[in-house]
C-alpha cells in the first residue's frame, strides 16, 4: 500500500533507538530541499520539491524562490484558475500527474496545493490559493492531495495559517478571534487533513494570534493532531521556524531549508534544561522518521526527464483541465462563440508571449508554451488577417503601439478583435502584494481605442486573481482564463470557437471596486500586527451581507446553454434538485448549496457555502442532483464551550448557480445540539456585517478581550523584518534597507519582473539567517547582527566574528557526532 509505513524487508528505525544528538539532528534540513540523512543508521534524506501547478526539481543547490535553474516539467493551470473548475475529481486527475511526475523527475514530497483564504484581492500570492471560501478550497484541495499521493509522493498543503499578505510575511503576526480561525480560515485544512490525510503539512511564516506558526501549540498540538487526527510531519516555510525547541515541543518536526547543526544543540540543551522532554523529541523526530518510510520506496521511473510520451499525456490533461476553467463573464450579441471563418484581428503583447504562470517559488520551467496568436491561426475555420502589440507588456503609454492597433483594425476590416489584456508579471508575485486592482492604464487606453472602431470586441482577460473591469459594459464578450498554464491557449481557443462549451464559474468575488472589499482599509499592513477586523466577513459573506453590488459574484459563470433549476426537495440527510439543460447546446452548471439560519443569536454571515456540484448536461437534457448536509453543512464553534455546537430551528437553504442566483429556496428544521443564544448586541455593527464601521470595543468582544499590540519601542529585535531598519539610527543598517529596495526597483524597471531574492530579504527578520545559511550564521551571531541595526556596529561586529568560528569549531564536533566519522 502507498504510505504504509511498514516496508518489507526493513525494519523501521525507531526515534527512541536514536543518540539524543541523532534525533534532534533530524528535526532540520541538510540542504535546499533535503531531510538531515543518517547513513550509519539507514535513514535516507527524501526530497522536497515546490509543486502547486508543476514540478521544480531544481538542479544543482537551489534556490527556494524560483530563481535557479530547474527541470523541464508541465506547468498546469495555478490554483486560482483550477478553482474555477469547481471540480475536485478533475484536481485529483492533475494531482495524479503531478504526483507521477514528481516521483519521475526524484521529487518525494511536494509542496503543495495552498489551501490559504484569499482574505483581500491584493494579497501577491492569490493565485496560488484555491478560494475565497474554505469549503471550496477544501474539496479541490483534498482531490489534489489524493492523486498525488496515489502516485506514492507524499502531498504538502500548506501554509498553517492565517497567512494573507506577502507584505512583512516572516515577520508579522495575524490576530484573529477564535471563531473566525476555527470557521473560516482553518476550515480548508480540516477538510483537506480529514479526507486526504496528507503525509505533511507546511507551517506558515507568521504568528497566529502572538505564537508563531512552526511553534504554535494550539494550532499544532491542539488542533491539527489532537482534534483532526493528523498523523503526518509538520515542515516549516523555508526560513519559517524560529524557536526550534518549542517546535519540538508541541509536535513540529522538520525545519527548512538548513539551519545548520546549531539547532540540533540547541534542542538537546533544551532537553538538559527541561524546556522540551524527551518523550516530546522523540515525537517530532519520529514524525520525520515516518516520512523517511512512506517515502523510501520512492525512486524514479526513468532517467530523472520526462519522456516524450509523459509530456504529451500532460499537456492534453493540462489543456482539459484549462478548458474547464474558463470564465465566460460576458456575451452580448452572441459575440461568442466565434463564427465559422470568421475574420479576426489579435490584439496584444500577451497574445504573442503569454503569460501562464506566476511568478515566485510555484514558477516552472515549462517544458512547452502555446501562445493565444499562434493558436488561432493554426484554425482552419478562423482567418487572422492581422495582428497587433498594442501596447507595453510593462504598463509605459506607447501611444505608436496603440496607433498600429487601431490602424490594423480599420485596414484589415476584420469582423472580431480579440484583445488580449491583463496582469504583468509583476503585479502578482510571491514576495510582494498587489498595489491596486486595475489593470495598467496602457493596456486600457488602448481598449477604448478598439471600441471606439466599432468593431465587435472579445476580450480574453489574463490575471491569478480578480481585477477592476469598468470596460465590461463597453465590449461584446469577455473571457477570463486566468492563469491557464502552458496549454492555456489552446484551451482558450477550444472555448472561444465553441469546440467546448465554458462551464468555469469564479471561485471568488469580483468586487466594482477595490474601496468596497471588506479591509481595504486595513491591508496590507506595514506593522508587525495585522488585526482582522472584519472577521469573518470575507469575500461573498460580506457582500451577501451588506447587500454591496459587485461587479461579478462568486459562483458565477456563463456558459453557451442555458439552465433552469426546478423541484426542490429537503429531508434530514440533503437537498434534492433538477438542473434542465433548456438550450440545442451541451453545458455543464456548477450548481451551489448556500444556508442561513433564519432565527440566530449567533453571528453569521447572510450566506455560506455549504455544498457544490458540477452537473452535465446534453441539450434538453434534465438531471436529478443531490447535495447531501454534512458536518460542516449547520456547525459553527462555540467559544464558551470551545466544541462544535449546531444552533437548532429554522435554517434557511439557498441553490442556484451563483451566490446572487438562487431561484430555488427552503426552510428547514435542524434539530441541532444546542437551542438559539440571545445575540451579544456588544458586537455592534457585527450583526449587519458593517466591518468597515466596527469600534475598538466591538473588535474586543468578538475577540474575546483586548488584544496584546507589539511596541517596538524603537529597538529592533531579531523578528523584526529588515525592512523596519529604514528608519534605525545606524547608518549601515539603513544602507542596507536602502541598497535592497533600489536593487529591487532597479530589477523591476530592467526585467519586467521583481527582484525576489531583494523581496526575501527585506521581509525577512535577523533571525532567519540563521535558519536559511547551512550553518554559516548561527543564532549567536544573529545576535550582533540586531547590535548594529540598533547603533552598536563595533560591539555586534565583534560578536558576529566571534561567534563565527566558535559556530565553526562547534559545527565540526557536532557533525561527528552525528556521523559517527
Amino acid at each position: 500500500m502507498q504510505g504504509s509505513l511498514h516496508r518489507e524487508g526493513i525494519n523501521m528505525v525507531k526515534a527512541e533507538d536514536l543518540t539524543l544528538i541523532e534525533k534532534a539532528s533530524l528535526l532540520s534540513g541538510q540542504s535546499e530541499w533535503e531531510s538531515r540523512e543518517l547513513k550509519h543508521r539507514n535513514v535516507p534524506a527524501f526530497v522536497m520539491s515546490d509543486g502547486p501547478n508543476g514540478v521544480r526539481r531544481q538542479t544543482g543547490s537551489g534556490d527556494h524562490l524560483g530563481l535557479g535553474e530547474s527541470k523541464p516539467a508541465t506547468c498546469f493551470p495555478t490554483a486560482g484558475t483550477v478553482a474555477n473548475s469547481w471540480d475536485p475529481q478533475e484536481a485529483r486527475v492533475m494531482g495524479e500527474a503531478l504526483g507521477a511526475e514528481a516521483r519521475d523527475l526524484g521529487v518525494q514530497v511536494l509542496l503543495g496545493p495552498g489551501i490559504n483564504m484569499k482574505r483581500n484581492p491584493l494579497c501577491g500570492r492569490n493565485f496560488e490559493y484555491y478560494s475565497e471560501d474554505p469549503q471550496l478550497a477544501g474539496r479541490l484541495a483534498a482531490g489534489l492531495i489524493e492523486g498525488i499521493q496515489s502516485q506514492g509522493v507524499g502531498a504538502c498543503p500548506k501554509h498553517f495559517a492565517v497567512n494573507s499578505q506577502e507584505l512583512r510575511r516572516q515577520a508579522s503576526n495575524s490576530i484573529v478571534d477564535e471563531r473566525t480561525l476555527r470557521e473560516y480560515y482553518l476550515t480548508a485544512f480540516e477538510i483537506a487533513v480529514k479526507e486526504a490525510k496528507p503525509w505533511t503539512i507546511m507551517s506558515s511564516y507568521n504568528m497566529v494570534n502572538g505564537v508563531y506558526a512552526h511553534e504554535n501549540e494550539h494550532l499544532i498540538t491542539e488542533i491539527l493532531k489532537g482534534e483532526w487526527g493528523f498523523d503526518g510531519l509538520v515542515i516549516s516555510d523555508w526560513g519559517g521556524s524560529n524557536d526550534i525547541v518549542e517546535s519540538a515541543r508541541v509536535g513540529a518536526g522538520l525545519e527548512m531549508p538548513a539551519a545548520g547543526l546549531a539547532s540540533a544543540r540547541q534542542v538537546v540543551q533544551g532537553v538538559k534544561d527541561g524546556r522540551v522532554t524527551e518523550a516530546e523529541l522523540n515525537a517530532s523526530a519520529q514524525d520525520v522518521l515516518n516520512t523517511v518510510e512512506r517515502t523510501r520506496n520512492t525512486h524514479p521511473t526513468g532517467d530523472g526527464f520526462l519522456t516524450e510520451d509523459d509530456k504529451i499525456r500532460n499537456h492534453e490533461i493540462a489543456r482539459r483541465i484549462a478548458r474547464k476553467t474558463a470564465v465566460l463573464l460576458r456575451n452580448e450579441k452572441n459575440a461568442l462563440p466565434l463564427k465559422k471563418n470568421a475574420k479576426l484581428v489579435v490584439v496584444g503583447d500577451m497574445a504573442a508571449t503569454a503569460r501562464y504562470q506566476g511568478s515566485g517559488s510555484s514558477k516552472v520551467n515549462a517544458y512547452r508554451v502555446d501562445n493565444l496568436l499562434d493558436s488561432l491561426k493554426a484554425r482552419e475555420d478562423l482567418q487572422v488577417v492581422g495582428y497587433a502589440q498594442g501596447y507595453d507588456r510593462q504598463g509605459a503609454e506607447r501611444a505608436d503601439l496603440v496607433k498600429e492597433a487601431v490602424n490594423t483594425v480599420n485596414t484589415t476590416n476584420p469582423d472580431v478583435v480579440v484583445a488580449c489584456i491583463g496582469l504583468d508579471e509583476r503585479s502578482e508575485s510571491e514576495g510582494l502584494d498587489r498595489s491596486h486592482m486595475r489593470i495598467p492604464q496602457a493596456q486600457l487606453d488602448m481598449l477604448a481605442e478598439l471600441v471606439d472602431t466599432g468593431k465587435q470586441i472579445v476580450v480574453v482577460l489574463v490575471a491569478g486573481s480578480a481585477v477592476e473591469v469598468d470596460f465590461a459594459d463597453d465590449v461584446d464578450a469577455i473571457l477570463y482564463v486566468g492563469l491557464s498554464g502552458q496549454a492555456g491557449a489552446l484551451a482558450t481557443v477550444d472555448v472561444l470557437t465553441g469546440d467546448v462549451n465554458p462551464s468555469g464559474h469564479l471561485a471568488e468575488t469580483w468586487p466594482v471596486r477595490y474601496e468596497d472589499v471588506p479591509n481595504s482599509g486595513n491591508f496590507p499592513v506595514e506593522e508587525r500586527d495585522s488585526v482582522y477586523r472584519e472577521g469573518s466577513f470575507v469575500g461573498y459573506r460580506y457582500y451577501s451581507t451588506r447587500n454591496i453590488p459587485v461587479r461579478y459574484p462568486f459562483g458565477y459563470g456563463l456558459s453557451y446553454s442555458t439552465f433552469e433549476y426546478s423541484a426542490l426537495s429537503v429531508d434530514d440527510e440533503g437537498v434534492t434538485f433538477t438542473v434542465t439543460n433548456t438550450s440545442d447546446v451541451l453545458g455543464a452548471d456548477v450548481a451551489q448549496l448556500y444556508v442561513h439560519a433564519a432565527h440566530s443569536g449567533v453571528l453569521r454571515a447572510a450566506r455560506e457555502l455549504k455544498g457544490f456540484q458540477r452537473v452535465e448536461l446534453d441539450a434538453h437534457e434534465s438531471k436529478q442532483v443531490r447535495i447531501a448536509f454534512d458536518d460542516y453543512t449547520f456547525r459553527h464553534f462555540d467559544v464558551d464551550s470551545q466544541s462544535w455546537q449546531v444552533e437548532a430551528g429554522a435554517w434557511e437553504l439557498f441553490v442556484g448557480n451563483n451566490v446572487n442566483n438562487t431561484p430555488l429556496q427552503a426552510t428547514h428544521v435542524v434539530q441541532g445540539t444546542m437551542e438559539p443564544q440571545p445575540r451579544n448586541e456588544a458586537l455592534g455593527h457585527y450583526w449587519d456585517g458593517d466591518v468597515k464601521n466596527v469600534t475598538d470595543a466591538e473588535f474586543e468582544a468578538l475577540y474575546g478581550g483586548k488584544p496584546d499590540l507589539y511596541d517596538p519601542q524603537g529597538v529592533f529585535g531579531a523578528n523584526d523584518a529588515l525592512s523596519s531598519w529604514s528608519s534605525s539610527r545606524s547608518a549601515v543598517a539603513r544602507f542596507v534597507v536602502n541598497h535592497l529596495t533600489k536593487q529591487s526597483d532597479k530589477a523591476m524597471e530592467r526585467t519586467g519582473s521583481p527582484d525576489l531574492n531583494s523581496l526575501f530579504v527585506l521581509n525577512m527578520p535577523p533571525r532567519a539567517m540563521a535558519k536559511m545559511t547551512a550553518g554559516a550564521v548561527s543564532p549567536e551571531m544573529v545576535d550582533g547582527i540586531v547590535d548594529i541595526a540598533n547603533k552598536h556596529f563595533w560591539r555586534g561586529t565583534s560578536h558576529i566574528i566571534a561567534e563565527y568560528f566558535c559556530n565553526a569549531s562547534a559545527n565540526k564536533k557536532t557533525l561527528k557526532e552525528i556521523t559517527h566519522d
